[in-house]
């Protein structure tokens, strides 16, 4: 990606506005990619490489304008009549081999005179690139988005309004019929929106949702005839199992301060599933009541005996392990697991369900989930095209072959993807999510990955019996204001 040269006009040196915002986003990250997986994968390397990348971007910036092709601007837009739009993404590489470039050419024949260009890679560099090109103003028009970027793009100002262009866009009501409603600020077609200050910036395309697994077999063996659905069942369940004996728990948690986020998935998820939140008027709020009883819970299955070994240094991909070989009768774990199991240990019979809800919780359930998301360039000089492109993907036809295509679950909630009729199992996640609601409070918030971690932190003191809940989520609740 080239480097684009500061506006001659403006002269000056963005170093010291910039530096501290790009060392959180190369730092400081937790990734939220691929088929649903929500785990960091911001290894040492990377953040070496992202630390010399975002410097190296900087200190171009403050040598000021250059003269050389390598600096200069891109073109405004395409050439004879053509606009191209950039559509960066690490989706593409997920994809059956065609997919997306054939949705794009269906774009393109409905669209005359627009074309995209298609900017893939695995999702590590895809992150890299997205990040390096903000710090440069050379971010694509269209850039696939993760949620744990969006609070620092949108302080950056990289990544535009996109409830302002939506209410520019004037399209007649017969148009949306089956699309967002835009005029009328009608987004209730979507599953899920990333607001910052009220205001939409990304928009998720295909959501992967985290249910609970259950270890068929397991259960059996140990009397339990069918998933637990609230706390209490849980807990009976997870002591049934872990009374079978051997290196058998009933429940694995992982708790690495190195990728904290078992935060989101693992505890935090109780909450959100029994309609609790972590925050109010967009600050944090993790000492309040229904935090609280979430934390209790889970201290007393630790107390309980019915969690795995190894919690405190335990990754995500040590969880899905663990489930995979039979040492584990439950777990909290992406759909995107499912194949990846199967295909792991075909002989294992495991069965998804809606996370348990504290009893008597009759209302909607929330749902943790990874998304990919889309959002658009404040730099970008085809703001209305680019739109256009992001309206064809979320409209219900089209969203529905996406996210058929990835395996997920559509962002436009009249979409259905095809694949629900063909597999039992990804048939009972699709009823789970039509039945709750997307939930990840993380998706969003600034520096994401250190509020999980300074969490963890805390969690793990109070598991190990060195401080009360209340003094851990009190000392929790100072943290993050600092970080807010």
């Amino acid at each position: 990606m080239q480097k684009q040269a500061l506006d001659p006009e403006q002269g000056r040196c963005y170093y010291a506005e910039t530096r501290n915002f790009w060392l959180n986003i190369a730092c400081n990250s937790t990734t939220v990619h691929g088929r649903g997986h929500m785990r960091n994968g911001v290894s040492a390397t990377w953040r070496a490489t992202s630390l010399f990348v975002v410097l190296a971007v900087l200190v171009a910036g403050c040598a000021g304008p250059s003269s050389s092709p390598a600096a200069t601007a891109k073109p405004a837009g395409g050439t004879g009549g053509v606009t191209t739009l950039e559509f960066s993404q690490w989706w593409e590489p997920e994809l059956p081999q065609g997919a997306l470039r054939g949705l794009m050419d269906q774009f393109e024949a409905a669209n005359p005179g627009i074309k995209v260009k298609l900017l893939s890679g695995p999702f590590a560099s895809t992150k890299e690139q997205t990040i390096a090109g903000a710090a440069a103003g050379t971010m694509a028009d269209v850039v696939g988005l993760d949620g744990a970027w969006v609070s620092d793009f949108v302080k950056q100002g990289s990544i535009t309004n996109l409830s302002a262009l939506m209410k520019s866009a004037s399209y007649d009501d017969s148009q949306l019929a089956a699309q967002i409603k835009v005029n009328g600020s009608d987004d209730s077609q979507l599953a899920a929106q990333i607001k910052v200050k009220g205001s939409t910036y990304m928009i998720p395309v295909v959501n992967f949702i985290y249910p609970l697994f259950t270890n068929d077999d397991l259960l059996s063996k140990a009397g339990v005839t069918a998933p637990p659905t609230n706390r209490t069942e849980f807990t009976a369940a997870a002591k049934k199992v872990t009374a079978l004996g051997g290196d058998v728990k009933g429940w694995i948690l992982p708790l690495s301060l190195e990728t904290p986020n078992g935060i989101q998935n693992d505890v935090m998820s109780w909450n959100w599933a029994s309609g609790g939140s972590m925050l109010k008027d967009g600050k944090p709020d993790v000492a309040n009541t229904d935090v609280k009883a979430t934390v209790d819970y889970v201290k007393s299955l630790w107390d309980a005996g019915v969690v795995a070994p190894g919690a405190f240094t335990m990754k995500e991909q040590d969880k899905v392990e663990e489930f995979t070989n039979g040492r584990v009768g439950m777990m909290i774990g992406s759909l995107a697991w499912v194949n990846l199991i199967r295909k792991n240990n075909a002989n294992l019979k495991f069965s998804i369900s809606a996370i348990p809800a504290k009893d008597g919780f009759t209302a909607k359930r929330g749902i943790p989930y990874a998304s990919w998301g889309i959002g658009i360039s404040e730099n970008s000089k085809n703001k209305a095209e680019a739109w256009k492109l992001v309206d064809f993907l979320m409209n219900k036809t089209n969203n529905a072959s996406v996210s058929s295509l990835a395996n997920g679950f559509p962002g436009n909630t009249q979409a259905v993807p095809s694949f629900v009729s063909n597999d039992n199992l990804f048939k009972a996640a699709f009823d789970i999510y039509k039945a709750g609601y997307p939930a990840n409070e993380f998706t969003g918030l600034p520096v994401a990955d250190e509020l999980m971690r300074s969490f963890d932190e805390q969690l793990q003191k109070t598991l190990s019996g060195n401080q009360s809940v209340d003094d851990m989520l009190n000392a929790a609740q100072t943290s993050w204001l600092k970080k807010f």
